[in-house]
């Protein structure tokens, strides 16, 4: 069997797991981080939505992600996905030595960890899509590309919609390649809050934010594989 056969039949596994319920862990994470979130002050919450909905709306405005990457148009689909798990690795090593900085220095540095994370993980994403091949100049794969980070940090309610977009890109009409940004920023926030929040407290936060930002780096490096193997394979 090809490489590409198994890439493929991975990937399908990979899209039917998506439609498992969360853990009993996630669901009660979940109640706890509601809970801690209205006890967080509003100045906070402020800062943080602003943050994610000013660095996700570049990705769409401008080419503030977009980098050269060397790219060898005869490359084999495997070759190219070689290219992509290092370029996983490079961007998690990146994820997790900036999440241990900013841990270091308590609650304001923390703050700062949340737009520096989701910058980092735009450029991956960007990086990772022109290996593949897409135009990241285009505006609508660019915001297929925002489906795809949307994919990797949705809940069980808003992921079967996100999904069947992603799954379905080139088929769709026109007026559904569109991005519901308040989903966007609240499934993103919801997804990662708890973690980060322990990022907050000073000392303990290097551990978590080397940890949590090398997990959530790699964890939409593989989001970014499968949906790509579906689309392109």
């Amino acid at each position: 069997m090809s490489y590409e056969d198994n890439a493929k039949k991975e990937a399908i596994r990979w899209s039917k797991s998506l439609e498992k319920r969360s853990s009993i862990f996630q669901r009660g994470s979940k109640r706890i981080q509601t809970t801690i979130n209205e006890k967080i002050p509003e100045r906070m919450h402020s800062i943080v939505t602003d943050g994610i909905r000013s660095m996700i709306e570049l990705s769409l405005t401008t080419s503030e992600y977009i980098r050269p990457v060397d790219v060898d148009p005869n490359w084999t689909f495997q070759e190219k996905e070689e290219q992509v798990r290092e370029v996983i690795k490079q961007y998690k090593r990146a994820a997790s030595v900036e999440g241990a900085g900013t841990g270091v220095g308590g609650f304001w540095l923390g703050m700062a960890d949340f737009p520096l994370l989701l910058s980092i993980k735009m450029k991956f994403l960007f990086d990772a899509a022109q290996i593949y091949g897409l135009n990241v100049h285009s505006y609508q794969e660019r915001v297929y590309l925002l489906h795809v980070f949307m994919l990797a940090f949705s809940g069980d309610e808003a992921r079967g919609e996100v999904k069947r977009k992603v799954l379905n890109w080139d088929a769709l009409p026109v007026e559904e390649k569109n991005v519901d940004w308040k989903t966007l920023q609240m499934e993103y926030r919801d997804t990662i809050d708890l973690v980060k929040l322990f990022q907050l407290l000073p000392g303990f936060g290097a551990i978590v934010g080397y940890v949590a930002n090398g997990r959530l780096l790699e964890h939409l490096g593989e989001t970014t594989m499968q949906c790509s193997r579906l689309r392109f394979l």
